[in-house]
């Protein structure tokens, strides 16, 4: 499902909705020093297990960071979002769930398993990232997140797509996708106690 773009171009930005760009200027080691860089919100982002299928929900978007790279734009990831309201992470992460993916899951059943630092280059927002597992039950709409706003697809892969993934340099997956594929396959199914 990979929308038709045209007349993509790039216009420097002086007021942005979700990120703002800077110039930081510091003294390291006695020298004077400047580092370009964004302030972006933290994030939520997480891991979908279907028990029944026994396949990764995940999305497949449109980035318009990644089609300057590639001009294709579609990367495959993490249901994820910012953390833009005042309410609990866990909360925030079941709201994307639901709306980029199309289940209902209970914040409580979301299970942390970490949080890092992501882009930190240009960005250094941090990134929570749980763990959730649905059945069919839980599937209350086709997802596909923000009309209008987003160009989100959902989908399914089984372990062996996914492991095949962590090394598939041909398609654009984000790095967050990676490190929770790789920490399912690491400990599954010994894994210890998630908080």
């Amino acid at each position: 499902m990979k929308p038709n773009i045209e007349n993509f171009r790039l216009e420097p930005l002086r007021e942005g909705r979700f990120v703002r760009p800077f110039l930081a200027r510091f003294s390291m080691d006695g020298e004077e020093r400047t580092w370009e860089l964004v302030r972006s919100g933290d994030s939520v982002a997480v891991l979908i297990w279907h028990r029944e299928r026994e396949r990764f929900v995940l999305v497949r978007q449109f980035r318009p960071a990644v089609y300057v790279h590639n001009y294709e734009g579609m990367t495959v990831e993490l249901c994820a979002g910012l953390v833009d309201k005042d309410l609990p992470i866990e909360r925030i992460a079941a709201e994307e769930v639901e709306e980029e993916c199309g289940y209902r899951v209970d914040p409580k059943a979301l299970r942390k398993v970490t949080s890092y630092y992501a882009s930190v280059g240009f960005s250094g927002s941090r990134q929570t990232l749980f763990y959730v597992e649905v059945d069919e039950s839980m599937h209350i709409g086709p997802g596909g997140g923000i009309p209008g706003e987003e160009a989100i697809e959902v989908v399914e892969l089984s372990p062996e797509e996914g492991r095949s993934l962590l090394f598939d340099e041909e398609t654009a997956r984000t790095p967050g996708l990676l490190f929770a594929l790789t920490w399912w396959f690491s400990c599954r199914p010994t894994c210890p106690p998630l908080r």
